[in-house]
C-alpha cells in the first residue's frame, strides 16, 4: 500500500464516520514524531530532552 493510498482511505474513514476530532490528535502524533526524528542528529537534542 502507498502512502497516498493510506492517507486517502484515512481521510475516507473519517468522512464516513464523521470522526473529525481524530484529526487534531494525527497531526499531534506526526509533529512528535518529526521532532524525534529530526531533533536527533542535531545540536538542539540535549534541549529537546529536558522538555520530557
Amino acid at each position: 500500500m502507498s502512502k497516498g493510498r493510506v492517507l486517502s482511505e484515512f481521510w475516507r474513514f473519517l468522512r464516513q464516520e464523521k470522526k473529525y476530532w481524530l484529526v487534531p490528535i494525527v497531526v499531534v502524533f506526526v509533529l512528535f514524531g518529526l521532532l524525534i526524528v529530526f531533533s536527533q542528529s542535531s545540536a538542539v537534542a540535549p534541549f529537546i530532552y529536558t522538555l520530557f
